[in-house]
């Protein structure tokens, strides 16, 4: 649900937001911007140019009489999966495009940028206010892509340059306390958003579930809990991994997190300041759904589901850490709250990322958003350090594939 908007607060928010994306780049230097280490991983010129493609296509062509887009082909260039609008460039070739230059990108942002502020007034359509706040948080979205995909294409350098200069990495954690167990009596409960400024369509509609008693851990796995479960021979024991996770193991060679770099008798990992070495009180990041539940099974426990994570974050855990909330670019100790549950890093669950009871997508392409991926994948939940903190909300869905691991995405236990 989107509640009314006032235009000169939609349209201050709109000019701040789409300024941040341009300032999250600022680091960037030119030839960084067509980066594609994979077909997963978007180049940040893309995610500039795809993300005013959304206002234009979504926006500007149905609602702004005479508005004329700077090139035509920029519909299929720029359209990242919407099969209702038409054809796509395909995605693991999107670094391969040097045309247009990044100042036409950025000159595209602008002309977008101009007929968006023109149009955000006092009797414009109130589809155009509920939209516009639709892709303020898609933009959002895509800016906390932008981190992780530039994070997984500078790691494939073998210099390991870092996103930001070396005087901003993330300080040494203070330390990190024993962990513990919250108890839940479980019960008949409601999950799901009601009543929110904003969620997307995929949080709702609120319902009943039905919950056992259960414990969560009361913080995040850290990295020298997971060495423990490395030196155990953890990625060498078939019967703690789900036959596809180990299926993975032995094809994709993983021994470790995806981007921890033991060399010259050092342990160290990449983020997005460098290669700065592994501090064991951090929470592990970077871990795939798979490694997840592995970790889980050898530790004597198991990952949360959805619904179970989500109730005991309504209750523990107000929302409140986030990227622009000073959480950093590298999972920390501090900025995350006592128990982590936002800020740090997404939290894989065991659910699979299916439609609430009542779903229906929104009519057209725009519905295309998140109902047909309603497959294959598991919910993540909570936030990361680069994720903004309006989106870090119980009840928000994350989805990946349970093989994935360039996302922020770490452990909560479960029993």
């Amino acid at each position: 649900m989107i509640l009314p908007v006032l235009p000169d607060a939609l349209r201050r928010e709109f000019a701040a937001t789409r300024r941040r994306s341009l300032d999250d780049c600022a680091s960037l230097e030119s030839e960084d911007y067509t980066l594609q280490a994979a077909a997963f991983a978007s180049p940040p010129k893309w995610h500039l140019a795809h993300t005013s493609w959304f206002f234009e296509t979504f926006i500007l062509k149905p609602f702004a009489e005479g508005y004329a887009t700077p090139d035509e082909r920029y519909e299929m260039l720029f359209n990242s999966y919407y099969n209702g609008i038409g054809e796509q460039h395909p995605r693991d070739q999107r670094g391969l495009l040097s045309r247009p230059l990044l100042a036409e990108v950025l000159a595209y942002r602008e002309h977008v940028d101009a007929a968006m502020l023109a149009l955000l007034v006092e009797d414009a359509p109130a589809a155009v206010y509920e939209r516009c706040v639709l892709g303020l948080e898609h933009e959002r979205q895509h800016q906390e892509l932008m981190f992780t995909d530039i994070k997984y294409s500078l790691a494939a350098n073998p210099l390991y340059p870092g996103f930001v200069p070396a005087a901003e990495r993330a300080r040494q954690s203070p330390g990190v306390r024993p962990p513990g167990w919250d108890l839940f009596d479980g019960g008949l409960l409601e999950i799901g958003a009601a009543g929110e400024p904003f969620a997307f369509d995929n949080e709702g509609p609120r319902h009943r579930t039905f919950l056992e008693p259960y414990a969560l851990a009361d913080r995040l796995v850290t990295n020298g809990e997971y060495q423990a479960f490395v030196d155990d021979g953890g990625y060498e024991r078939p019967e703690l991994w789900l036959a596809d996770g180990w299926v993975r193991v032995q094809e994709d060679g993983w021994r470790a997190p995806l981007y921890w770099v033991d060399r010259d008798g050092e342990r160290r990992e990449f983020t997005l300041e460098g290669l700065v070495p592994r501090d064991p009180a951090r929470p592990v990041c970077h871990v795939s759904g798979f490694e997840a539940d592995a970790f889980a099974r050898w530790a004597g426990a198991r990952l949360p589901t959805e619904a179970e994570w989500e109730c005991a974050a309504a209750l523990l855990s107000p929302p409140s850490a986030g990227r622009d909330a000073g959480a950093g670019l590298h999972p920390d100790v501090a900025g995350a709250g006592e128990r982590q549950y936002f800020g740090a890093c997404w939290q894989w669950t065991q659910s699979a990322y299916s439609p609430y009871p009542g779903f229906k997508p929104s009519p057209g392409a725009i519905g295309e958003y998140n109902g047909k991926f309603m497959s294959n994948q598991w919910v993540l939940r909570g936030g990361s350090c680069v994720t903004w903190s309006s989106q870090a909300r119980p009840t928000y869905r994350n989805f990946f594939y349970p093989r994935d691991r360039w996302q922020f995405s770490g452990i909560r236990l479960a029993r």
